[in-house]
């Protein structure tokens, strides 16, 4: 493909005025895919001064730059007028501290964190270790995803050992790692590590069903929004649910920032934007009925209609 002279120009001059400069998907305020995400979390944890150009802006930008770099995928990182890489290698390059280097950074040498591993977990651990140099790693990155694998060491690791099991840690990760619990339970999906991070910053979690009814009588108070419809609601309804709109919307703003708020609709796509902003209110226990009221009819109360 020929690159118009009018785009390259413009794909010149970008990387000319910035320092730092990331062709990606979205904007820094609002990226809109999850590597464009990853490595604007990754500059804004350098504090790095950094510019953006949304490329599902500019349809010849998106293209353009694919043929200025010869590299295939979005998102694309520019350091001083080189090209770093996408997505991948700029994660590699955090995580043994040459992009900060690269940047001019200066970061503090990370600390071991402190990890939990119950019982369940080190038995499970275990079992799945194999003979050999390859060692449990946890990778945390900048969107708090966790990755837990067997690898060879890696150079920077940091070595923890919690309840017997040596876990290996990147540098990057260690401060997302500290305080991390790590356990081995049965749920409606089949036995899985949970993962508790108390450094992750509050996001919409999943509920199941089933979840949800054990959730519903246990001891802490659950707060059921419904934002279906009037008519789907005199359709079918969860006992308890509040409908949102009016009634629910007033119980929500007498609610304390640490109450368990869920939603529900019918197949959990409504409920899901409802709680997103919820979420973008401060509020830290928002959950999103997976399945939705459909779920609730086929697992848990087969009395409630479906539709």
């Amino acid at each position: 493909m020929q690159l118009e002279p009018a785009v390259k120009e413009k794909i010149e001059s970008l990387i000319h005025d910035n320092t730092v400069m990331l062709f990606m998907k979205g904007t820094k305020q609002f990226p809109q895919c999850g590597f464009s995400a990853t490595v604007v979390g990754i500059l804004k944890e350098l504090g790095v001064k950094f510019e953006t150009a949304n490329v599902l802006a500019d349809a010849s930008l998106r293209d353009g730059i694919k043929v200025f770099s010869d590299w295939p995928t979005i998102p694309q990182l520019y350091i001083k007028g080189e090209f770093v890489g996408g997505c991948d290698i700029v994660r590699e390059m955090h995580a043994s501290g040459e992009l900060a280097k690269l940047v001019g950074v200066t970061v503090e040498a990370p600390k071991p964190p402190t990890i939990h591993v119950s019982d369940a977990a080190a038995r499970a651990f275990k079992a799945a270790e194999e003979p050999g140099e390859d060692k449990l790693r946890i990778e945390i990155d900048a969107s708090f995803q966790v990755d837990l694998y067997f690898a060879p060491k890696k150079a920077g690791d940091l070595e923890v050992v919690a309840n017997g099991v040596t876990l290996l840690v990147d540098p990057a990760s260690a401060k997302r790692a500290d305080g991390v619990k790590i356990d081995y339970v049965d749920g409606p999906q089949g036995s899985g590590f949970k993962i508790e991070n108390p450094n992750a910053p509050p996001v919409v979690r999943a509920l199941s069903a089933r979840e949800l009814a054990a959730m519903l009588t246990g001891a802490e108070p659950v707060h059921l929004f419904d934002v279906r419809t009037e008519k789907e609601i005199q359709t079918a309804r969860i006992e308890g649910s509040i409908p949102f709109e009016g009634e629910g919307l007033k119980k929500l703003e007498s609610l304390s920032k640490d109450a368990i708020v869920v939603f529900q609709c019918h197949h959990g796509v409504r409920s899901r934007a409802a709680a997103e902003q919820v979420l973008a209110k401060g509020f830290k226990r928002v959950y999103n009925l997976t399945g939705g009221i459909d779920a609730w009819s086929r697992e848990v109360d087969s009395s409630v209609p479906r539709y």
